[in-house]
Formats: structure tokens, C-alpha cells, sequence
């Protein structure tokens, strides 16, 4: 995906304006109304599903077991302990957007200082590419077969193996929009006019750089979620009792000819957030676009 930034030079009454114009410019593209309504309700439901789930997510009815949707009591139906569905993907859905956030929180703090010295700093730029060259050599799931082992697999960890797993490309991104920038006039100014590296970077290339560290974001939340989905089907994730979309999933396969819906409503959920995350995503860089400002 590229992503787009402009120099944000104005400030007060100019800086507002121009978040006028993109705040306009979401409300205009039904897809970005739509997919941002998806998430607003599944962060809503995320944050109250310890008091909205109809039932705890370890209760267990053997006499209901493998009951379909629509069954009274039981709106998506159960599983094969008669633990409710309903339940479990609030609570999973809760978790999966822990894992996302934490990786993707892990993954700017670390990986945009580096792309911004990687960009501005050439001294820096070989050793951080090769840094990023070595964290790209380590598989994804290597990587978290080896937090599992040494720590346990748990939320924690899934995070942090998600997380690590995205650092490369914050850093490729911000440091090709930090070379751009660079070259820039406002920029050249600063540093004319006597001002130190840290103070161009703090408050000239960062604030300019923030557009596209947002969309980066609104990119890897929805990977971050399928990334926490398969540790969690493979055993390296969240662990039960604790609910997981993934670990849903796996449990479901074993069932799936019996009970359909197990396994179908996890995975819709997992491709609804991630479908919402990217086309808010896609819909957040157009309207970012400074050329949209001549349109």
C-alpha cells in the first residue's frame, strides 16, 4: 500500500482547516462511513463484552450441547462443551484487539526513532537496514515458537512475536518518508537557521511524518489480528480457557461437519475486523492525500 504525507507547515486556524477538509473527505466516502461504523461498534463491544456476553465464557451446559443458532437462550447456538458462542467471540473479539493494539503499539515504539534516524542520520542508515534485513531473516512463526518456548505462550507474548514481526516495516516506511522530508525546503531552513538534529526531527520531520505513521497503523492492525489468530490456532497464543477467535477455530475443526457455525461466525468475525481495518485504512490515505486538496 503507498502512503501519502504533506508538509504541515500551518499551524493553528490553517491546521484545523486542514483537518476539516479530511474529516470531509471520510464522511464522503461511504466505505470509510461504513467500515469505521464496524469498528467503532466492535471496539464498543470489545471494551463492554465482560458485561455485555450473556454468559461466562467457561460455563458449560452438556445438556445443550451443539446447539444452532437461533436455539432459546443460545443466539449463535454452542460448542461442543455447551459453552455459548455468542459469548466466546465477544471475548475473543476483545482479545484479538489486546494482541493487535499491543503489537502494533510495540512496533511504532520501536520502529519509528529507528526509521527516523535511518532517514536523517546516513551513518545510521547501513547498520538500521541491516538490523531490519535481520529481523526480516527470522520467520514469523519461528520467532514465536521460540517466545513460547522461553516464556510461555500467552497474550503477552503473542503480542510481543506480532509485534517484533512488524518492525521492519514501520522502519522502511518512516525512513523513506523521513528521506523525503529531508530534502524538503522547510526543512533545509531549519537547519540553516542553527537548529539542532533532535529539534529538526522533533518538530519538523515527526509531525510531517505522522500522516503516514497512521495509515501504517490502520496496516498492521488488521495483519497484527491475523497474525494473533494463527498463534492461537497453532497453541502458541492465548491459551484456554481464555477465549481467542483462533483457538475457537481450532477447537471447531474437529466438530466442523457437525457444528458448522463453530467455525464459520469465529472466521467471519476475523475477516470482518480485518476487511474494516483495511478499507478504513485505504479510505484514511486518500483522504490524507494532499492532492485531494485540488480536487
Amino acid at each position: 500500500m503507498t502512503v501519502l504525507s504533506v508538509p504541515m507547515a500551518e499551524a493553528g486556524p490553517a491546521s484545523v482547516t486542514r483537518r476539516t477538509r479530511i474529516l470531509r473527505r471520510l464522511r464522503r466516502n461511504p466505505l470509510a462511513v461504513v467500515s469505521f461504523a464496524v469498528l467503532a461498534l466492535a471496539a464498543l463491544v470489545a471494551v463492554l463484552s465482560p458485561w455485555l456476553a450473556p454468559y461466562a465464557v467457561e460455563q458449560t451446559d452438556f445438556a445443550h450441547t451443539f446447539a444452532p443458532p437461533g436455539t432459546a437462550g443460545h443466539v449463535l447456538g454452542t460448542d461442543d462443551l455447551g459453552r455459548d458462542v455468542l459469548s466466546r467471540i465477544m471475548l475473543g473479539a476483545r482479545a484479538s484487539l489486546q494482541v493487535a493494539l499491543l503489537a502494533v503499539a510495540t512496533s511504532l515504539v520501536v520502529g519509528v526513532p529507528l526509521g527516523l534516524a535511518a532517514g536523517y542520520f546516513r551513518a545510521w542508515d547501513a547498520v538500521i537496514s541491516r538490523f531490519t534485513d535481520l529481523l526480516l531473516a527470522f520467520p514469523f512463526l519461528i520467532m514465536a515458537v521460540g517466545l513460547a518456548a522461553i516464556r510461555g505462550a500467552s497474550l503477552t507474548n503473542a503480542a510481543v512475536a506480532v509485534g517484533i514481526a512488524q518492525i521492519p516495516g514501520v522502519i522502511r516506511v518512516v525512513r523513506s518518508d523521513t528521506l523525503r522530508l529531508k530534502s524538503l525546503d522547510f526543512v533545509a531552513a531549519a537547519v540553516v537557521d542553527g537548529a539542532s538534529d533532535l529539534w529538526v526531527l522533533a518538530r519538523h520531520i515527526l509531525p510531517n511524518a505522522t500522516s503516514v505513521i497512521l495509515v501504517q497503523a490502520t496496516v498492521a492492525i488488521p495483519a497484527a489480528i491475523l497474525g494473533e489468530a494463527v498463534l492461537s490456532f497453532l497453541g502458541l497464543g492465548i491459551q484456554p480457557p481464555a477465549p481467542s477467535l483462533g483457538t475457537m477455530l481450532a477447537t471447531a475443526q474437529q466438530f466442523a461437519a457437525r457444528a458448522p457455525w463453530a467455525a464459520v461466525l469465529p472466521g467471519v468475525v476475523i475477516m470482518g475486523l480485518a476487511l474494516a481495518f483495511n478499507v478504513f485504512g485505504d479510505a484514511l490515505r486518500d483522504a490524507l492525500d494532499p492532492k485531494g486538496d485540488r480536487r
